[in-house]
């Protein structure tokens, strides 16, 4: 079939091509990596592997796929022994499981707020955040990035039920949320607060519980999300709150109740992910180590995380520096507008427990040779 037809998707992409932010799918092998957000290297761990494949031996024979929703055939016991793990875990009186945190993000926001009430959400947010207050019927703003006194300026004109949502930890720029104080805000105005763990989950607090319950800030939460993709190297994620919103999610959240649900073998796999983690603390610790020696390396590191900006303004630049380290053996992707604001494009390195500090070192000579 002629591609003339489809015209209208032509010009959006020579456009992209013109402007050097054409996206491409790319399969990299052999780099040292720099890239991912497998910060604990759970994903490659082979003896996480094993574990998984003999539960799934010992637990079979288990369904191929979902089968269905979870309100239809897709529920099954090794759903409810998880969620029941995974608020014991978090804290929670309850736990709903999501096939990913953008599905589950998306899915919350837009099921709790109704017309007439207000959404605030830090500029910075995922996308999925956006989303999912562009998808509810509230009246939806964002703020400047963690700007407490443009947030305070927003709640004070907010209206009817109004819930505020930021991230712990900012995917672009590695930086935290001042969630302490964000909360003091909610209170005094009768805000609801939802965070986005997703670059916390399995980092921080005891069995890898994210920021929010090591700081003990978890029980002044109204929803919080955590993703099982990134740092506990598998898939699916979950929102965490009081019972009676995971009831009502039950009932309203249509990226819940419209879905197929992940086959057993994924369920399987969060949970022994998370009895990996358990099991083996020194990751974390490793990567905490890895983050300082990264800053101890590289002057002006500002990002404390596992996520280290490195600006290159334009996007021509900063794919040509990406490809250069890339042939130093490195991966390191750079992000380009409009994924992020054009002058702030960069490279997005992230850091994990299995980098050697001889990898590191060399990631740090090549950025120091580059300028």
């Amino acid at each position: 079939m002629s591609s003339e037809k489809y015209s209208f998707l032509s010009r959006p992409l020579e456009t992209r091509k013109s402007e050097g932010n054409l996206r491409k799918l790319d399969t990299v092998t052999g780099l040292s990596d720099f890239s991912s957000n497998d910060y604990l290297g759970l994903s490659r761990d082979l003896a996480l592997s094993e574990k998984i494949m003999e539960r799934a031996l010992r637990e079979g024979p288990l369904a191929n796929g979902g089968t269905g929703s979870r309100l239809l055939s897709g529920n099954h016991r090794h759903y409810v022994a998880l969620e029941k793990k995974l608020a014991t875990l978090f804290q929670a009186e309850g736990s709903l499981v999501f096939n990913s945190g953008y599905a589950a993000n998306q899915a919350l926001i837009a099921a709790v707020a109704q017309k007439g009430d207000t959404i605030l959400y830090d500029q910075l947010a995922h996308v999925c955040i956006k989303e999912g207050a562009w998808l509810s019927k509230a009246d939806s703003f964002s703020y400047l990035h963690n700007n407490l006194a443009d947030l305070e300026r927003r709640l004070i004109h907010a209206q009817g039920n109004v819930f505020v949502v930021t991230e712990t930890v900012f995917s672009m720029d590695g930086d935290f949320a001042p969630i302490d104080e964000t909360l003091s805000l909610c209170e005094k105005y009768g805000a609801h607060l939802i965070v986005d763990e997703a670059h916390s989950t399995g980092v921080y607090g005891h069995g890898g519980s994210g920021w929010l319950v090591q700081e003990a800030l978890h029980d002044r939460v109204f929803a919080r999300v955590y993703t099982f993709g990134k740092a506990m190297g598998v898939h699916g994620a979950c929102v965490s709150g009081s019972q009676r919103l995971i009831d009502y999610l039950v009932n309203f959240a249509r990226g819940f109740i419209y879905t197929t649900s992940l086959p057993p073998h994924s369920i399987l796999s969060i949970d022994e992910a998370f009895n990996y983690l358990a099991d083996h603390s020194e990751l974390p610790e490793k990567l905490h180590q890895n983050i300082a020696f990264f800053r101890s390396q590289v002057a002006g590191a500002g990002s404390q995380t596992s996520i280290q900006p490195i600006m290159v303004a334009g996007n021509d630049q900063a794919k040509a520096t990406a490809n250069a380290l890339k042939e130093k053996g490195l991966d390191v992707r750079p992000i380009l507008s409009p994924t992020v604001k054009r002058g702030t494009e960069r490279l997005r390195i992230s850091l994990h427990a299995h980098n050697t500090h001889s990898e590191i070192r060399q990631l740090c000579n090549a950025l120091e040779q580059m300028g």
